[in-house]
């Protein structure tokens, strides 16, 4: 495994939650440098370090690991509103959705 993913996804996660590295250390509960120690790859926190860090960002680990997702917390948020709605508004979303990349793929 490249462990260095671990940090810049770390990194990147934190950088569009638009926090510090000493305000997410702290709000985790760790040392003022913990978050600086994992991006600079001089420490890899464990993992049920990894899974509150995860639930800080509002994302699973497998979100975590799939870098494929470029906004994994609106893609989850999107997710949990879905389940509520009866099929035929599932239906209308999934074709909006369809759309809606059909038009960013002509782009």
């Amino acid at each position: 495994m490249d462990f260095d993913y671990i940090s810049e996804r770390i990194a990147r996660l934190r950088m569009k939650k638009d926090v510090s590295q000493r305000e997410m250390s702290l709000e985790l509960g760790q040392s003022i440098g913990y978050i600086n120690r994992i991006e600079n790859k001089k420490a890899l926190p464990s993992i049920p370090m990894l899974h509150y860090i995860c639930e800080y960002f509002g994302i699973t680990l497998k979100d975590f690991f799939d870098d494929g997702i470029e906004y994994p917390v609106l893609l989850n948020e999107l997710i949990e509103e879905e389940k509520d709605l009866d099929e035929q508004n599932i239906l209308t979303l999934l074709s909006l959705a369809k759309q809606l990349n059909a038009r960013k793929s002509k782009k």
